[in-house]
């Protein structure tokens, strides 16, 4: 049976008209083939990979920032780091979704990209992960390093290296999973494959971000210490050589489960020529889209202007703001801001599993309410936790009467408990943000019978280009106020409210009942 990847039940209307992709936007006409639809299950199994990437994906927001920290680059500078992320988002996952759009590989469209940016992962992870073995044999510093605690450039480099060759992966691989996901949806529709890719999400997360607050690593595994590395190293080191066994196992599954038809060889020189299209055209078809999409691209950019604050800086505010603790002060602050970490990764823990239960609920809520106000209301939600954030850090240094770098004390119960609370109902509206923006996207590129790849990228543009202004003004901004993190917990605030009143009136209003035709089954 031939398929062109249309949604199931009619077309969809956006602001009172069908929406209709432009004749100059490369779409894939000739799409997947399947003897028989995909069952549910197999569909679930498919998305694997997901859950792989993701679960690196939760060391990293954990823990990266702050351990970087203790190899010398300042929390103003540390920011600066993840800028690496959004430009390779901004290029790649637009480039690697046309490409897979319209690959000729006998193992299928995505399945190629899935797995050669799965490597990519494997190796920057053991990167990240040896780094300060790795500073040590290039000369950083001879002594024991529960002795020295000054700066370690040398291993800062290969840090930093691994981190950005990790971004640059996790860009490669993300687009064409999503893709997949789309491809192989079939009756399900493309809400349900979306919710699935969510839910793999989350328990990528939870196994990551237990994996981080365990903080037991060390203990299990001896062997990971050494003169380089001692007790925060070797959980780092822990987590992600584990990391890598699971990436591994998961894109087997998915290999094995998800069994792509290839495209058949482009013949004519007409129909070869229309097939090579450049990086340029990418770029190109953005100012012809179909419309609605562009007040979509514009909350999507000014949702994720609110969140990547909270992404960039959870587990670091929980260690300064609420432990009191400093990377690089005395010993008992040290502790208590490894303390924190392991705190705020286990809130992000609390935060997965709410996200994976409430990922299983947006397609029904989206079918009641509309996905306009689903989306506009988990805007407002944010708007509230991030201005909690703020509330709770002015909250905890006054109960404490100190400086941030000066307080050496266990940190106040009941802020505890209420931080730990925020970060578990964030994963409400972080269900909604990695679900309901790709789920429109999706239905959109399969009325007009493919371009999956080329669609999700183009939608990625609209969520790196926040992450760069936040990654390159976060810490200046620290810098100016010196007040830790709750400048850009503030400005996250004040944006997510924003971002609601934007999305109230500019995202398109769906025809409920020919949204409800659309969807296929998760019921």
């Amino acid at each position: 049976m031939r398929s062109t990847e249309r949604s199931q039940g009619g077309e969809m209307e956006l602001a009172g008209a069908r929406v209709s992709v432009p004749n100059n936007v490369p779409t894939t006409t000739t799409t997947m083939t399947t003897t028989k639809p995909i069952s549910l299950v197999r569909l679930f199994f498919s998305c694997m990979v997901a859950g792989g990437v993701q679960y690196g994906w939760a060391l990293q927001l954990s823990l990266l920032t702050p351990y970087v920290q203790t190899l010398g680059l300042s929390h103003a500078l540390s920011s600066l780091m993840w800028l690496c992320g959004p430009v390779a988002g901004f290029v790649v996952q637009p480039c690697v979704g046309l490409w897979s759009d319209r690959c000729h590989s006998r193992f299928g469209k995505r399945r190629p990209f899935i797995l050669v940016g799965c490597l990519l992962i494997s190796t920057a992870v053991i990167v990240i992960a040896f780094s300060s073995d790795i500073g040590f044999k290039l000369g950083d510093t001879k002594e024991h390093c529960s002795v020295y605690h000054g700066p370690r450039w040398r291993a800062a480099f290969v840090f930093v290296a691994g981190f950005w060759m990790l971004d640059l992966s996790n860009n490669a691989v993300q687009g064409p999973a999503r893709a997949l996901m789309a491809d192989l949806s079939g009756h399900h529709g493309t809400n349900a494959a979306n919710a699935i890719f969510a839910a793999w999400m989350a328990i990528g997360n939870i196994l990551g971000y237990s994996s981080g607050a365990s903080g037991e690593w060390h203990k299990w595994l001896p062997f990971l210490s050494n003169k380089a590395c001692c007790e925060a190293c070797a959980n780092l080191k822990g987590a992600f050589l584990v990391a890598v066994v699971f990436l591994i196992i998961c894109v087997m599954v998915t290999f094995v489960v998800a069994k792509e038809v290839p495209l058949p060889s482009v013949k004519g020189s007409t129909e070869a020529e229309d097939d090579r299209v450049g990086i340029m055209d990418i770029f190109k078809s953005i100012k012809n889209l179909p419309q609605g999409m562009p007040s979509v691209l514009l909350v999507t950019s000014l949702t994720w202007l609110s969140w990547f604050p909270f992404i960039l800086y959870d587990t670091d505010w929980m260690g300064r703001e609420v432990f009191h603790g400093s990377p690089k002060g005395t010993p008992a602050q040290m502790k208590a801001y490894n303390d924190g970490i392991r705190a705020g990764a286990f809130g992000l823990l609390l935060n997965s599993v709410v996200l994976g239960v409430t990922s299983f609920l947006v397609e029904p809520m989206c079918r009641k309410f509309t996905p306009r106000i689903v989306w506009v209301s988990s805007n407002f939600f944010v708007f509230i936790c991030m201005a909690a954030t703020a509330i709770i850090s002015t909250w905890s240094l006054h109960t404490y009467h100190g400086n941030i770098q000066d307080v050496i004390i266990t940190p106040d119960g009941k802020v505890k408990a209420v931080a730990l609370f925020v970060f578990s109902v964030l994963g409400v509206p972080l269900a909604i943000l990695y679900s309901v923006p790709f789920a429109v996207t999706a239905q959109l590129a399969a009325n007009q019978g493919g371009g999956q790849g080329l669609c999700t990228g183009v939608l990625n543009i609209s969520i790196v280009i926040p992450q760069v202004i936040i990654a390159l003004g976060a810490g200046p901004w620290d810098a100016i106020f010196n007040k830790g993190n709750i400048p850009a917990f503030a400005f996250a605030s004040g944006i997510a409210f924003v971002c609601g009143i934007v999305g109230l009136f500019k995202l398109p209003r769906l025809s409920r009942s020919n949204f409800k035709a659309s969807m296929g089954g998760m019921h």
